[in-house]
């Protein structure tokens, strides 16, 4: 009788509020991932009733992983805090984006979608970037135009990889609105190396790269964080923004169906608070009176009145041609 008693209280023990599971949500994002570790254990404190998870990959891993996920007709996560707005077009038409207007919505600075699909949620700025210690900036070209076309710098250029970067292939959908697939070709001429953020950083620092296309993110990261003597170039044609969306999926498509949670995390991320973390971060903010500018930056509105326009619709439609041109002509 007292095994049976004792059965009972545990039983009781493991049911009551103290000991239940916490309600889940797994966020997949393309964010730094120390940034990401520093925004866990805020959620954790803002938020100690829910276990809110983070899934760390790169825009085009995701839209994989997410692809794949589909034909299972349930995905892996609940909310998405990926790089490419287009994508949340994408998603919307697909009808798996739940809809939320947001209390915050009359504070942001940037399109969103006004039905409450999707929010910008971080502004991303792929711009130039250079090593005082090794080069002359006004030796260097001071504009995407010439970073294709001067042929001082030819074979000493990198830049993201659009197969796989989302901010990198919103930067090519820009640079081909404004310049045609011939910026494509140019930019071959100029034999850039393709590869990743932190590479190319490197090569810029031991002077293998004179000048580098890159997210302005990386460049300011290390500056505050190594002391760096790197330096961003805004170029003359304008940074290219870009407005990194978060979005919450259908309850019958999310991983745990907790979509009422997912809208009180969004006002969180979408609050002067949330978005101070995104500063800190080296993102800047996407509200009207930002928290701040990231460390070393400039003024977010200058950047995005001088920013070369992108077409969202563009990127979305061209993607696949964007990428096989650009395999085409560069990666060949």
């Amino acid at each position: 009788m007292k095994k049976i008693a004792l059965l009972l209280m545990l039983a009781m023990l493991l049911s009551s509020p103290a000991y239940a599971a916490k309600p889940k949500v797994t966020i997949y994002t393309s964010m730094y991932e120390d940034v990401i570790e520093a925004m866990t254990e805020t959620l954790h404190e803002k938020f100690p009733d829910y276990d809110v998870e983070f899934f760390y990959g790169g825009t085009g891993t995701l839209q994989a992983k997410i692809a794949a996920e589909r034909d299972t007709k349930k995905l892996g996560c609940d909310m998405l805090m990926v790089a490419d707005p287009s994508y949340a077009l994408e998603l919307k038409d697909l009808g798996l984006l739940h809809a939320y207007v947001t209390k915050e919505a009359e504070n942001i600075a940037l399109d969103y979608d006004p039905e409450g699909y999707w929010y910008p949620v971080r502004n991303l700025n792929m711009i130039l970037a250079y090593n005082p210690e090794k080069f002359d900036k006004k030796d260097l070209p001071q504009s995407f135009k010439d970073f294709a076309n001067d042929e001082a710098v030819r074979g000493l250029i990198s830049m993201p990889n659009p197969l796989t970067a989302g901010t990198a292939l919103v930067a090519l959908s820009a640079l081909k609105d404004k310049y045609g697939y011939e910026y494509f070709d140019k930019l071959a001429e100029n034999k850039p190396m393709v590869e990743s953020g932190s590479v190319a950083l490197t090569k810029l620092e031991t002077g293998e790269c004179k000048i580098i296309m890159i997210l302005e993110e990386s460049v300011l990261k290390k500056r505050e964080e190594e002391d760096s003597e790197l330096e961003v170039i805004y170029p003359t044609d304008g940074a290219i923004c870009v407005p990194s969306p978060i979005m919450t999926i259908k309850d019958e498509w999310s991983a745990h169906g907790n979509s009422k949670i997912c809208e009180e995390l969004t006002d969180w991320f979408l609050s002067p608070e949330g978005q101070s973390y995104i500063v800190k971060g080296w993102m800047h903010s996407v509200l009207k009176t930002p928290p701040a500018i990231p460390y070393d930056s400039i003024n977010t509105a200058e950047i995005i009145k001088s920013s070369m326009p992108v077409s969202w619709e563009n990127c979305l439609r061209d993607r696949t041609e964007l990428r096989t041109n650009f395999e085409k002509a560069i990666k060949k």
